[in-house]
């Protein structure tokens, strides 16, 4: 299986942990998302989207993060990432929708106007951009730390998808400054992830410092 990814992209992330933990060999394409490689003709043909990551397993090309972590915990026998009872991979199911409509919403805006635009050299933080995406974390945030009280994961009482695909929304937490100040449950959550063996094997390099 090929997958079309970039090295700092929470999205890919997701995917990496996935196949790390189940030992699924990946062939990794990086897409280089700095020049707009991402846009071109050649990728759109895979994803038109233009965004990473995308699969390709045997000419069947599938994108949308989330997507290929069912897809690759489904085709892994004896895995427990998924559950196979219908009640709990609704519930996994139920943290990985919502990780993509509130989570990661906020954590994206974040890591664009903290990190991305720094990085790529697009100038500085759009204040009104970041405060959007303060008051989205400020929403979110709330419900999964309530929720991670008395948990050692996300649910299911053991480590399971929804607690990589949430995870991959705080990769970039220091460099993307993401107020993570007053969570506690995320952040013992959140170090809980960091010491799996792997979240440290697809750790991406080291952000450059301003």
């Amino acid at each position: 299986m090929k997958l079309y990814f970039h090295p700092m992209s929470g999205n890919s992330r997701r995917v990496l942990l996935v196949a790390t933990h189940l030992d699924i060999p990946l062939e990794r394409i990086e897409v280089d998302l700095t020049t707009g490689k991402q846009r071109e003709t050649s990728y759109l043909g895979i994803n038109p989207n233009g965004r990473v990551p995308a699969l390709d397993d045997d000419g069947f090309v599938l994108w949308e993060s989330r997507a290929i972590m069912l897809y690759l915990a489904e085709k892994t026998p004896g895995q427990t990432l998924l559950p196979t009872d219908a009640r709990g991979r609704a519930d996994v199911n139920r943290w990985l929708f919502w990780c993509s409509a509130h989570m990661s919403q906020a954590a994206t805006v974040l890591v664009l106007e903290n990190f991305v635009k720094q990085r790529t050299g697009r100038g500085p933080p759009n204040p009104t951009e970041v405060a959007r995406g303060e008051a989205l974390f400020a929403q979110a945030a709330p419900v999964l730390d309530s929720h991670l009280a008395g948990r050692t994961w996300v649910t299911q009482e053991r480590l399971t998808l929804a607690d990589f695909s949430l995870a991959s929304s705080f990769a970039l937490a220091g460099p993307a400054r993401l107020p993570l100040g007053d969570y506690a449950n995320i952040r013992a959550w959140l170090g809980r992830v960091q010491e799996l063996e792997a979240w440290q094997r697809t750790a991406p390099p080291a952000p450059s410092r301003a």
